[in-house]
Protein backbone atom coordinates (compact mmCIF):
# COMPACT_ATOMS: atom_id res chain seq x y z
CA UNK A 1 0.00 0.00 0.00
CA UNK A 2 2.97 2.31 0.39
CA UNK A 3 3.04 2.70 -3.40
CA UNK A 4 -0.41 4.29 -3.32
CA UNK A 5 -0.09 7.98 -4.12
CA UNK A 6 -3.06 10.04 -3.01
CA UNK A 7 -4.63 12.44 -5.50
CA UNK A 8 -6.97 14.32 -3.18
CA UNK A 9 -10.03 12.88 -4.94
CA UNK A 10 -11.71 10.70 -2.28
CA UNK A 11 -13.36 8.24 -4.65
CA UNK A 12 -10.29 7.90 -6.85
CA UNK A 13 -8.02 7.39 -3.83
CA UNK A 14 -10.37 4.89 -2.18
CA UNK A 15 -10.80 2.92 -5.39
CA UNK A 16 -7.09 2.90 -6.20
CA UNK A 17 -6.28 1.62 -2.72
CA UNK A 18 -8.93 -1.09 -3.01
CA UNK A 19 -7.49 -2.20 -6.33
CA UNK A 20 -3.96 -2.42 -4.94
CA UNK A 21 -5.18 -4.64 -2.12
CA UNK A 22 -7.49 -6.75 -4.28
CA UNK A 23 -4.90 -7.26 -7.01
CA UNK A 24 -2.41 -8.38 -4.35
CA UNK A 25 -4.93 -10.89 -3.00
CA UNK A 26 -6.11 -12.45 -6.25
CA UNK A 27 -2.58 -12.59 -7.64
CA UNK A 28 -1.75 -15.44 -5.25
CA UNK A 29 -4.80 -17.14 -3.70
CA UNK A 30 -2.70 -19.35 -1.39
CA UNK A 31 -0.93 -16.29 0.02
CA UNK A 32 -4.29 -14.55 0.46
CA UNK A 33 -5.71 -17.53 2.33
CA UNK A 34 -2.70 -17.75 4.62
CA UNK A 35 -2.67 -14.02 5.33
CA UNK A 36 -6.36 -13.23 5.62
CA UNK A 37 -8.25 -16.42 6.41
CA UNK A 38 -7.96 -18.96 9.20
CA UNK A 39 -7.10 -21.90 6.98
CA UNK A 40 -4.66 -23.54 9.41
CA UNK A 41 -6.52 -24.64 12.57
CA UNK A 42 -4.96 -23.25 15.74
CA UNK A 43 -2.46 -21.04 13.91
CA UNK A 44 -1.59 -17.80 15.67
CA UNK A 45 0.63 -15.21 14.00
CA UNK A 46 3.78 -14.10 15.73
CA UNK A 47 3.68 -10.85 17.66
CA UNK A 48 5.80 -9.25 14.93
CA UNK A 49 3.46 -10.37 12.15
CA UNK A 50 0.40 -9.27 14.08
CA UNK A 51 1.98 -5.87 14.70
CA UNK A 52 2.38 -5.42 10.93
CA UNK A 53 -1.29 -6.25 10.42
CA UNK A 54 -2.34 -3.74 13.08
CA UNK A 55 -0.09 -1.12 11.49
CA UNK A 56 -1.66 -1.75 8.06
CA UNK A 57 -5.17 -1.39 9.46
CA UNK A 58 -4.27 1.80 11.31
CA UNK A 59 -2.80 3.20 8.10
CA UNK A 60 -6.04 2.35 6.29
CA UNK A 61 -8.08 3.97 9.08
CA UNK A 62 -5.96 7.12 8.80
CA UNK A 63 -6.49 7.12 5.03
CA UNK A 64 -10.24 6.97 5.57
CA UNK A 65 -10.04 9.92 7.94
CA UNK A 66 -8.20 11.95 5.28
CA UNK A 67 -11.19 11.50 2.95
CA UNK A 68 -13.66 12.43 5.67
CA UNK A 69 -14.74 8.97 6.84
CA UNK A 70 -14.47 8.81 10.60
CA UNK A 71 -17.17 6.33 11.66
CA UNK A 72 -15.53 3.60 13.74
CA UNK A 73 -17.29 0.83 11.81
CA UNK A 74 -16.17 2.15 8.41
CA UNK A 75 -12.93 0.19 8.53
CA UNK A 76 -14.79 -3.04 9.27
CA UNK A 77 -17.22 -2.41 6.43
CA UNK A 78 -14.46 -1.60 3.97
CA UNK A 79 -12.45 -4.69 4.84
CA UNK A 80 -15.61 -6.82 4.60
CA UNK A 81 -16.39 -5.41 1.16
CA UNK A 82 -12.91 -5.86 -0.25
CA UNK A 83 -12.22 -9.30 1.19
CA UNK A 84 -15.73 -10.39 0.26
CA UNK A 85 -15.08 -9.51 -3.36
CA UNK A 86 -11.72 -11.26 -3.20
CA UNK A 87 -13.25 -14.37 -1.63
CA UNK A 88 -15.96 -14.55 -4.27
CA UNK A 89 -13.48 -14.02 -7.08
CA UNK A 90 -11.04 -16.67 -5.87
CA UNK A 91 -13.77 -19.18 -4.97
CA UNK A 92 -16.12 -18.81 -7.90
CA UNK A 93 -14.23 -17.38 -10.88
CA UNK A 94 -10.49 -18.02 -10.41
CA UNK A 95 -8.56 -16.30 -13.16
CA UNK A 96 -11.64 -14.39 -14.27
CA UNK A 97 -13.07 -11.00 -13.42
CA UNK A 98 -16.71 -11.54 -12.42
CA UNK A 99 -16.32 -9.98 -8.96
CA UNK A 100 -13.41 -7.74 -9.89
CA UNK A 101 -15.79 -5.87 -12.18
CA UNK A 102 -17.72 -4.82 -9.07
CA UNK A 103 -14.82 -3.13 -7.25
CA UNK A 104 -15.34 0.40 -8.60
CA UNK A 105 -19.08 0.29 -7.94
CA UNK A 106 -18.59 -1.15 -4.45
CA UNK A 107 -16.19 1.66 -3.54
CA UNK A 108 -18.60 4.24 -4.93
CA UNK A 109 -21.43 2.77 -2.85
CA UNK A 110 -19.23 2.59 0.25
CA UNK A 111 -18.17 6.22 -0.03
CA UNK A 112 -21.70 7.45 -0.75
CA UNK A 113 -23.08 5.48 2.17
CA UNK A 114 -20.47 6.69 4.62
CA UNK A 115 -20.94 10.27 3.53
CA UNK A 116 -24.73 10.21 3.77
CA UNK A 117 -25.42 8.10 6.83
CA UNK A 118 -26.70 9.60 10.00
CA UNK A 119 -25.08 8.93 13.31
CA UNK A 120 -28.20 7.49 14.86
CA UNK A 121 -28.36 3.80 15.58
CA UNK A 122 -30.78 1.79 13.48
CA UNK A 123 -30.82 -1.15 15.89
Amino acid sequence: MSRHDLTGDPLRDLTAGAWIFIDFCVEDPARYQLMFQRTVPGFEPSAESYALAVQALESLRAGLVTIGITAPEALDMLTALTTGLVDQQISNDPGGDRWLKLVDEAMEMFLAHMRSRTHRKVR
